[in-house]
């Protein structure tokens, strides 16, 4: 069972923390607290989504980015980001517990996390993108688009191993 505690609002984002057990998780939006090469190692290496993106594109991304990092005492373990414009919509990603970590229910708690948060309150739309993990998005609300026939996309051919 998780027990939440908001730490107060830092200058450059939220902490908060969760005791499972004997055990201390907590979640920032402190971008100058993310381990990127452990997310570009992730992303890289173990996501289906992002295989061989490269650092610098991972960089980029976060930093234009509301991110979640998921810790565990001092080592991060997890990690979500929004595309938003924190008005209207927002486009989820890049959600991962690495392996070690998982059926603890900290993807929920993320997942809690980023839906509950204040500044995304009044979003008309949130998307994500999934192959895997419904039952998880499911309980927040997501669901498979009612009119798929309005929606489109243009994807490109990207091999990252090029960039």
């Amino acid at each position: 069972m998780l027990s939440f505690k908001f730490t107060g609002i830092k200058k450059t984002g939220e902490m908060q923390t969760a005791i499972i057990g004997k055990e201390v998780y907590s979640i920032t939006m402190d971008i100058e607290k993310l381990n990127m090469k452990m997310i570009h190692q992730y992303l890289s290496k173990e996501s289906y989504w992002a295989k061989d993106i490269p650092l610098k594109m991972v960089k980029k991304s976060i930093e234009n980015s509301l991110n979640f990092g998921v810790f565990h005492e001092k080592e991060q373990i997890g990690f979500a980001r929004l595309i938003t414009d924190k008005t209207t919509m927002a486009y989820l990603c890049d959600v991962f517990i690495i392996e070690a970590y998982q059926k603890k229910g900290l993807s929920s708690w993320l997942m809690k996390s980023i839906t509950t948060h204040p500044e995304l309150q009044h979003l008309r739309l949130w998307i994500l993108l999934t192959s895997s993990a419904d039952w998880l998005y499911e309980k927040f609300g997501f669901y498979n688009p009612k009119k798929p026939e309005l929606y489109m996309e243009k994807r490109n051919k990207i091999n990252y191993k090029n960039v």
